[in-house]
């Protein structure tokens, strides 16, 4: 879950030649771990011997770079940095850097489960683009054909905004989260229900007619959650494990129950600040501020193999799939030239072509990610915000600790 810097302009089509490839089914490859079970078992020849040093010697030499990076945004004062790359062949790095827990001085772990915030809308997408494919949605249909009635305000008519524009960001709804969440702390332990948010979205005016123009704002998948659930009579955290989870057999990724607010597996803690650099744990958080907008909880591996499946055609058809990849411009003072789709971002690359993915902030952790020309997929994810560390108030400052996350995501996709 996330706000970001605005360019308005009108749809452009996706350069077909810069989606990643389809590749086969991605398999985790654990070099150092069958190496040293041989080893006990006293079975390993000395050939074999040789090919596996060497392979495992590769492989450490492969996550350097990686590993590198990870500690350089240590050094720059977040207090964990975890990432995750798989190259179009499967063959994974994971790689963790920092302390995973302040208060006992324990690494992060490798891997571990983070909030993924607004990477939560991939998911929503990806569902509501399922049930266009079964016919029980159509992209330019009126948001009030399903939702009849709901959405009524000061210059927001439900009967004007379509499916399309609430996916894609261009419906001129306001935003609800900058109220909901202003104070993360306050947030912390409050359970409210979407109908709530939506009611704090809806009492303000739009921001511009529909169709106008792009603005990024979480109350456009709010609604799109709530749309999931009016089509399918189910809850959306379930229809998000049935149609995603479950085929892709992610078993780190979900969407927390309501009122739940620890992490069910193996995690570093998140942290943020009511004073600049004073940190306190906010991992223990219920999410539900979020919603369809960015609850869910993943690991950077899991997320890869996610944006992999998406983009290789394993979750959507080619028709609705090039639908999600026909982007709006988007950029911000991170990515000037990044445009954004249904539910999926275009960033281009420093060294050419572009990646697709998404990102998410959420109080205790930032997460950047994307799949690159070739296929490979990286997640990078820290375990604060930028502004917990760098204070808001000295602006190029702020931009730098964000742009120093995106700079290694796209130093990895380009390496």
């Amino acid at each position: 879950m996330d706000t970001q810097l605005q360019n308005p302009n009108q749809p452009q089509p996706p350069n077909r030649s810069e989606t990643p490839t389809p590749r086969r089914r991605r398999t985790r490859t654990v070099i150092a771990v069958s190496v040293v079970a041989a080893l006990l078992a006293g079975t390993v020849s000395l050939g074999a011997w040789y090919r596996s040093t060497d392979r495992a010697a590769a492989a450490a030499s492969a996550s350097a770079p990686l590993q590198d990076r990870m500690q350089s945004l240590v050094d720059a004062g977040y207090p964990a940095a975890l990432a995750s790359a798989i190259g179009p062949d499967g063959e994974a790095i994971d790689v963790a850097a920092g302390i995973g827990d302040l208060a006992t001085d324990e690494p992060a772990p490798v891997d571990g489960e983070v909030r993924i915030a607004s990477n939560t809308k991939m998911f929503v997408s990806t569902v509501v683009l399922q049930l266009v494919q079964e016919g029980k949605v159509a992209l330019d249909a009126p948001i009030d054909t399903y939702l009849p009635g709901l959405i009524t305000g000061d210059g927001i008519d439900g009967t004007r905004i379509s499916v399309r524009q609430l996916l894609q960001h261009t419906a001129g709804l306001p935003e609800y989260a900058d109220q909901i969440a202003a104070d993360a702390f306050a947030a912390q332990e409050r359970y409210i229900s979407p109908r709530d948010m939506l009611d704090v979205a809806l009492a303000k005016p739009a921001v511009f007619a529909p169709g106008e123009r792009w603005e990024y704002s979480n109350t456009n998948y709010l609604l799109l959650g709530l749309l999931v659930e009016a089509v399918t009579d189910r809850a959306l955290p379930q229809q998000i494990d049935e149609r995603i989870v479950k085929p892709l057999d992610l078993e780190h990724t979900y969407f927390p129950a309501p009122g739940e607010r620890e992490l069910r597996g193996e995690h570093p803690h998140g942290y943020h600040a009511k004073t600049v650099g004073d940190l306190l744990d906010i991992t223990a958080l219920d999410s539900s501020f979020a919603w369809s907008a960015g609850a869910m909880v993943s690991t950077p591996h899991e997320l890869n193999v996610f944006m992999q499946a998406l983009l290789d055609g394993e979750l959507l058809d080619e028709e609705s799939l090039a639908e999600m990849q026909t982007t709006v411009p988007a950029g911000d003072e991170l990515w000037p030239e990044a445009s954004y789709g249904l539910g999926l971002q275009r960033y281009p690359l420093s060294c050419g072509g572009a990646a697709w993915g998404h990102g998410g902030d959420i109080p205790g952790t930032q997460t950047r990610n994307a799949v690159g020309p070739d296929g490979t997929a990286v997640t990078i994810a820290v375990t604060s915000l930028p502004w917990a560390v760098v204070s808001p108030d000295d602006h190029e400052r702020l931009m730098e600790q964000y742009r120093i996350v995106v700079d290694a995501l796209d130093a990895t996709l380009c390496e």
